[in-house]
């Protein structure tokens, strides 16, 4: 999967509004959804996302956990399939 070299606050921009577009342009979360915990480890370190493509022509979006040697590059990294 190859595309624009993005930033990783551009690429989790681009992450968050194709969820919502194939969503029909919205989403309903509790709150508790935002809670420091959901969005962190607990630690103050966050999640990161894994964008993997599929087999059948999809991706698959995950959270994982954050690369501690991800850097200022939050472990963004775009390859070719």
């Amino acid at each position: 999967m190859s595309g624009p070299s993005l930033s990783p606050a551009d690429m989790s921009h681009a992450m968050l509004i194709a969820v919502l577009m194939h969503n029909g342009g919205s989403l309903d979360l509790p709150a508790t959804a935002f809670e420091a915990d959901a969005l962190g480890d607990g630690r103050g370190a966050h999640h990161a996302v894994q964008l993997a493509p599929l087999d059948d022509g999809t991706v698959r979006l995950s959270v994982i956990p954050r690369p501690s040697d991800a850097g200022d590059g939050a472990g963004l990294e775009v390859r070719d399939v």
